[in-house]
């Protein structure tokens, strides 16, 4: 018979998935009937192992458990040791002597339940799923096994504490989280929150798409309906149905750590952020009456005149966010492909600059176009105004707010990479991005909001 080094007891049993980290015996596969043989009456030997489902075709794991002198034979205690490979699949354990595992209760560091399912026999329990990475957990175990002499209606019981842990994952198979923007702060109420994942995680993926979606969750206070949205697939964005709510408090947390995501990952540990919101600032600008009116919580604050892109340099319109604030600026012609030499070239430091684009496109001071303010369009796409004006603006409003450009001539300002556009989307096309919408339950919504006129509730 192959030699076989036993760990005795289970006071301090440790195994990790798939490195299932226990006591083992160094030996060759060996079916139940040769453990039992070898076992002496009062030893319960079980296999531990964690395979891509159900137990591994050969038993990898397999610990002997032993009644210390001071338990009087109903108490299974030890050490232990650990092993170092990994599983991908639920753990399991089989008890590979006569008998049967009366009753196996496992629970998490919190005493959470772990759900696990018995087999009809009683020889096998297994975790619903597999076990998260870096996880401690605490097993009670009682074995049941007839005693020589004993009547079979009498079985004898022993009880086992089982400590445990799961492997802890590589960096390279973390899949972690950054969130935006900025935690400890206050942002205009269109500030999307953004989730820059450490990881691809593909279209063709579905299931781990849900499962980083459900883990990556947010609270407000006040509560409002949101969703998360794949941008592709290393970045969401999550915004409310309509804007966030004035002066409320966001916090954003993900419960990926440990979770197995699929594909060798595993989520990491990942900063949770908080941030708050100030005022309902928007500042709208009409095309068509070359002015515009700054709101705040509703209300009408301040109207003057601008002037916006000519023809060819239109102004986008739609819905964008401030990105930033610049006292000086210096803008050029040929970042935005405008020759040198060229009529429309320019090279000028421009004061009181608001930032709405990436590419460019500033609410900012011109005067030298102060004549054109208020009747003709002229600029290259930005919207100028007077000094005084666009210092005012400056003060006025934060990063997250709201600019809105209506009755214009321009393309519509893109939902994704060039700026916030976000809120261009309506709610039901938003949805569709959450990996979580049901395709036949939502189209219905979609049509009942198209015919309602609120695809964007924004606007």
């Amino acid at each position: 018979m192959p030699s076989r080094r036993y760990v005795r007891g289970w006071g301090a049993l440790s195994f990790a998935v798939g490195a299932v980290l226990v006591g083992t015996a160094a030996q060759s596969p060996a079916g139940p009937a040769t453990l039992a043989a070898g076992a002496p009456d009062s030893t319960a030997v079980v296999s531990v192992d964690g395979c891509g489902s159900g137990l591994c075709s050969a038993p990898r794991h397999t610990v002997a458990l032993s009644a210390g002198r001071a338990s009087a034979g109903r108490i299974l205690t030890g050490r232990s040791v650990m092993l170092g490979d990994r599983a991908a699949g639920p753990v399991t354990l089989l008890l590979r002597t006569p008998g049967r595992l009366a009753d196996v209760t496992v629970t998490d560091r919190r005493g959470r339940r772990v759900a696990g399912v018995p087999s009809a026999d009683g020889t096998r329990w297994t975790s619903a799923a597999a076990l998260p990475a870096g996880g401690r957990y605490t097993a009670r175990l009682v074995v049941e096994r007839p005693d020589r002499g004993a009547r079979p209606e009498t079985p004898h019981r022993r009880l086992a504490w089982l400590e445990f842990r799961t492997a802890v994952a590589s960096i390279d198979e973390r899949l972690t989280v950054t969130f935006g923007p900025e935690g400890g702060r206050t942002y205009g109420v269109g500030r999307p929150v953004t989730a820059e994942l450490s990881r691809p995680v593909p279209t063709d993926s579905p299931g781990a798409r849900r499962l980083v979606e459900r883990a990556l969750q947010v609270r407000t206070e006040p509560r409002v309906e949101g969703s998360w949205h794949w941008v592709d697939s290393t970045t969401l964005h999550y915004r409310p149905r309509g804007y966030w709510p004035a002066r409320a408090v966001i916090r954003v947390h993900s419960g990926l750590d440990g979770q197995r995501v699929g594909g060798g990952l595993y989520g990491g540990p990942s900063r949770p952020l908080a941030f708050t919101t100030g005022d309902r600032v928007e500042a709208v600008t009409d095309v068509a009456a070359l002015k515009m009116t700054v709101f705040r919580d509703g209300r009408a604050v301040r109207t003057f005149p601008v002037t916006t892109g000519k023809a060819g340099y239109r102004t986008r319109g739609g819905i964008k966010v401030v990105l930033g604030k610049e006292p000086t600026v210096r803008m050029r012609g040929d970042s935005i492909g405008i020759a040198r030499g060229s009529r429309d070239f320019y090279d000028l430091k421009v004061r009181w600059a608001t930032r709405v684009t990436w590419s460019g496109e500033y609410l900012h001071a011109a005067p030298w176009s102060l004549d054109a303010q208020g009747s003709e369009n002229v600029s290259h796409g930005c919207t100028g105004m007077s000094t005084e004006d666009a210092a005012w603006l400056f003060r006025t409003v934060r990063e997250g707010d709201l600019v809105r450009v209506v009755n214009g001539f321009g393309e519509p300002m893109t939902p994704f990479g060039n700026g916030f556009g976000d809120w261009n989307l309506g709610w039901a096309e938003w949805r569709r991005g959450s990996a979580l919408t049901d395709p036949a339950t939502d189209a219905p919504a979609a049509a009942a909001a198209a015919a309602a006129g609120s695809l964007h509730p924004a606007l």
